[in-house]
């Protein structure tokens, strides 16, 4: 497939407001034809003056007319530039909303690959660089364009070729100088962009992570490993300028140096009568009025390249593979019934879920239990639809979930881990996500339901307390009860509790318990747990063990196999008498 340019991809991106850049373009234009066309009338001006001409109305009409003409070139710049800026601006938050719509559709381990760091970094600062660029670039590139152009056809075609070719002298010399300068210049860039995202990354996890580190005595190590992200992310760039500025100063020094080529020349072919007076003196104006242009467009060299590489970067996301799921539903979903067939799933090469099958009818209590990393969690991502298995198929009332769309499909899902998030709003908002449009009331009623209003009243904004970011205003525990409340304000006919209860202290966990219990009635409920006690009452135990069904029934029956389920049994009868010792 033909790789997309990066202003086909703005363009693209600017959708309903392309139609300004276009605008933009042409007032920029417009400007650029205004600014030049001073520079034809001073041929006859230069003559008249020459002659004798003592007549001060001409004059006056003269400078008048090129008075307004420069005027309503700022006019039309500024239009071009406030054009140019919205399309900009519209540009960059479809580009935010896309990557965003994007995200929401990607498999959860495809984006659990892209450190917070660097996801952050493309998101916000990427695209803000590209801001300046594609404001300015887009409208003034082009009209400098064209203004190169005009004057090259006008020194070259009206005046004198041959003065032409002595203005381009220091030009085509600069250049060739400044040329140098772009030498690996992608391959500078990309690194400078590599390291800002390590350094975005190591900050994130230094800035997560202080608590771990002060407590393990690794602030020295830490520190020096931020220490040197951050030295890397500094001199990344100042070796790149260091690499430039010779290359810079030389061809910034000789380029704008038109009159070294048309003075000499000039004034020889003036003595031999080669050319008039003049046309000599617009062979002058000329060579240095286009200097300004050539600059700028050359100038914008570096910004180009630097767009290709950051949209390159935006692209690793907004191409990044999709779930695979239609945008309507084609069959009547008639029950809430699960049919996991033959299911299997890795993560990169690593197989996590190997050949399982398992059915789960309404209003069903089932439990997925099993050692550390046995696959137990990521079964109830993939029945979730966070992943896509990659071989079996997984079905909700006889419809493969592939055949769902993810928004009907979340409907009939609500997932609850032990690491849920919560943003920085205030209580009520967070658990209003789940439900927009639920009232106040209808909050307070769940929260009620679930035992955690006695808290959040003791709070002191109550359900009006901001949070914090990732709800680090109040405990773990609070934090967990918070999102069991959303979850449950969803109504969901489906309920995934992977770890609910792991930050909740024992006399809590009883709450949540009894409260989940009598909110989940008629409703499928599936556990995923590591204290055992809290799943004696399930309908179905099913026992994972490298990434396959080992055993599955009730407490009774499992107890009775003297298989892994007993073992874990006993182990955590021995743990939990440990504990109550301890306390």
């Amino acid at each position: 497939m033909k790789k997309e340019g990066s202003f086909k991809f703005v363009f693209r991106q600017a959708k309903s407001k392309k139609i300004y850049y276009i605008f933009s373009i042409l007032f920029a234009i417009i400007r650029m034809v205004l600014e030049i066309i001073p520079f034809m009338m001073l041929p006859e001006i230069i003559d008249k003056i020459i002659a004798g001409e003592n007549n001060t109305n001409y004059y006056l009409l003269r400078f008048s007319i090129i008075f307004v003409l420069l005027f309503l070139s700022l006019i039309f710049k500024y239009i071009s530039t406030s054009l140019s800026h919205k399309a900009t601006f519209a540009c960059l938050a479809n580009i935010r909303y896309d990557m965003l719509d994007k995200l929401s559709k990607m498999s959860l381990g495809d984006i659990e690959k892209i450190s917070v760091g660097k996801m952050k970094n493309i998101v916000i600062d990427r695209v803000d660089k590209l801001e300046t660029t594609m404001a300015h670039i887009i409208p003034e590139v082009t009209s400098c364009l064209v203004g190169i152009i005009i004057l090259g056809v006008y020194l070259f075609g009206f005046i004198d070729y041959r003065l032409g070719f002595a203005g381009l002298i220091s030009i085509v010399l600069g250049f060739f100088f400044m040329s140098f300068m772009y030498i690996g210049n992608k391959k500078m860039f990309q690194n400078a962009m590599d390291k800002t995202n390590i350094l975005n990354s190591t900050a994130v996890d230094y800035i997560n992570g202080i608590e771990v580190i002060k407590v393990f005595g690794k602030e020295k190590d830490s520190y020096e490993k931020f220490k040197t992200a951050a030295h890397d992310g500094a001199y990344c760039f100042i070796d790149w300028q260091k690499k430039c500025n010779l290359w810079f100063a030389i061809g910034f020094s000789i380029a704008p140096a038109v009159l070294l080529g048309v003075l000499p020349i000039g004034s020889y072919m003036l003595m031999k009568g080669l050319v008039t007076i003049s046309d000599f003196i617009m062979a002058i104006i000329t060579s240095v009025a286009i200097i300004a242009p050539v600059i700028i467009v050359f100038s914008y060299q570096d910004d180009l390249a630097k767009v290709g590489i950051i949209i390159k970067e935006v692209n690793t996301i907004l191409e990044a593979k999709e779930l695979v799921r239609p945008s309507e539903l084609k069959e009547e979903i008639k029950n809430t019934e699960i049919e996991i067939n033959n299911i299997s799933f890795a993560y990169e090469d690593k197989n996590v879920i190997d050949n399982v099958s398992l059915d789960i009818k309404k209003g069903e209590f089932v439990a997925l239990v099993g050692p550390s990393g046995a696959g137990k969690s990521t079964l109830g991502k993939l029945i979730a639809s966070y992943y896509d298995v990659n071989k079996g198929e997984i079905n909700l009332g006889g419809i493969n979930i592939k055949d769902i769309p993810l928004a009907t499909y979340n409907k009939y899902i609500s997932y609850v881990n032990q690491n849920n998030y919560l943003f920085n709003m205030d209580i009520l908002e967070n658990i209003r996500v789940a439900k927009p449009n639920a009232t106040d009331e209808e909050i307070i009623e769940i929260c009620k339901k679930c035992g955690c209003h006695d808290f959040i009243m003791n709070l002191e904004n109550g359900y009006h307390t901001v949070v914090g970011s990732k709800g680090g205003h109040i405990s773990g525990g609070e934090r967990q009860r918070i999102t069991i409340a959303r979850a449950m304000l969803k109504d969901a006919p489906i309920i995934i509790l992977d770890e609910a209860t792991a930050y909740t202290d024992p006399e809590n966990e009883v709450i949540i318990e009894r409260a989940i219990s009598s909110l989940v009635k008629d409703k499928t409920l599936i556990v995923i747990a590591h204290r055992l006690s809290t799943i004696v009452n399930a309908d179905k135990i099913v026992v994972i063990n490298d990434g396959k069904i080992v055993e599955s029934g009730k407490q009774e029956e499992l107890l009775k196999m003297n298989g892994l389920y007993k073992k874990m049994w006993q182990l955590h009868i021995e743990a939990k008498d440990k504990e109550e010792k301890l306390c």
